[in-house]
């Protein structure tokens, strides 16, 4: 039955992506149109258009609205949804746990202590007052890698996942108890450290877009690099080395790339929670749990669910605008209680 279902899901593959490209641009012009300010499909698109191509945009179009605001928030809110499920569906695999995610092994609470400080003493950067805040996380969560790894190592010298998920738990709290310490001295800094901590595109430009893009082509490339040896660990980690994967260097290199590219997402969004771990389920169920497969739908899911989330932070209480994490956790809380509920059920 389930091969049957394999096959099934693999033949109708194509048809999943094509409806997943669609609705990912139907996501994005939705999310472009709908605000506190309601501007028309007709507007967006010829908004869009004309800056595109250097052609003058009629004066009755919102064009501040459009292309300075929305656009360059809904391209960061994109990626970053597509980077973090890419990081859960590699990390799910890779420690073949339905529960991990690239929190799971603390590098996102690594990346947020490290922006949190940054921001907290205004380290900053010459000639760019932004730059700073990324360097610190992207610094902050190899840190973490590399002393998780090293006291995974030290009590386990195979690198079993159990150990590093188990550190990975445990640091991440420790690292919780730190930032709510930095945030507390933080006086004149509390309000929006505390609203970035739950996550926030606010005020995200085209600069911080082109840095997520490049992040998510060069560390995304690698991990789809290695979706055939994800296959392998499905399967168990004695078993992929006997099919010759060497376990500890792609365990490293996909674990180095996680904690790059979720890095440079919590340095611009703060964290976010629940996409790298409720988005990759909803991917394996559209096209089977074939690695090769699985990530390039979980990169759309991802960036589908992010968007939808973002809408409704910015709309349900306008002119308020909530906390992108606090919608994230909201519905993927629900959405994973459900999926674990169906999950035990088949099996």
């Amino acid at each position: 039955m389930n091969d049957a279902r394999s096959l099934r899901r693999e033949r109708f593959a194509p048809v999943t992506y094509a409806l997943l490209t669609a609705g990912l641009l139907l996501t994005m012009v939705l999310c472009v149109c709908v605000g506190s300010v309601p501007i028309t499909l007709s507007d967006t698109v010829t908004a869009v258009w004309n800056a595109l191509w250097g052609l003058p945009i009629p004066q009755n179009i919102a064009k501040n609205i459009i292309l300075n605001v929305r656009l360059p928030r809904v391209l960061c809110v994109a990626l970053a949804g597509a980077s973090l499920s890419l990081c859960g569906a590699a990390m799910q695999g890779l420690l073949r746990n339905p529960l991990a995610d690239g929190s799971t092994i603390g590098v996102s609470s690594g990346a947020a202590l490290g922006a949190v400080i940054a921001m907290a003493a205004g380290i900053t950067l010459p000639g760019s007052g932004y730059g700073g805040v990324m360097l610190t996380a992207m610094a902050f969560a190899f840190g973490s890698l590399v002393l998780i790894l090293s006291l995974a190592y030290a009590l386990d010298r195979s690198l079993a996942t159990n150990s590093i998920i188990l550190i990975g738990v445990i640091f991440t709290m420790f690292i919780s108890s730190i930032i709510s310490l930095v945030v507390t001295f933080a006086s004149e800094h509390t309000r929006s450290l505390n609203f970035w901590t739950l996550g926030s595109f606010s005020g995200v430009n085209y600069d911080q877009a082109k840095l997520l893009g490049l992040a998510l082509l060069v560390c995304g490339s690698v991990i789809l690099r290695y979706s055939h040896e994800l296959n392998a660990f499905a399967v168990g980690e004695d078993n992929a080395r006997h099919i010759g994967v060497n376990v500890k260097r792609v365990k490293l290199i996909i674990l180095i790339t996680i904690s790059a590219l979720i890095g440079v997402c919590v340095s611009i969004s703060g964290t976010v929670s629940f996409v790298g771990l409720v988005m990759p389920h909803i991917a394996r169920m559209l096209v089977g749990p074939n690695h090769r497969r699985l990530l390039p739908a979980a990169l759309f899911a991802g960036a589908i669910f992010l968007l939808l989330a973002d809408l409704a932070a910015r709309t349900l209480f306008s002119p308020i605008e909530l906390s992108i994490g606090v919608v994230t956790s909201l519905v993927g809380a629900v959405a994973f209680v459900i999926i674990f509920y169906r999950t035990r059920k088949a099996g």
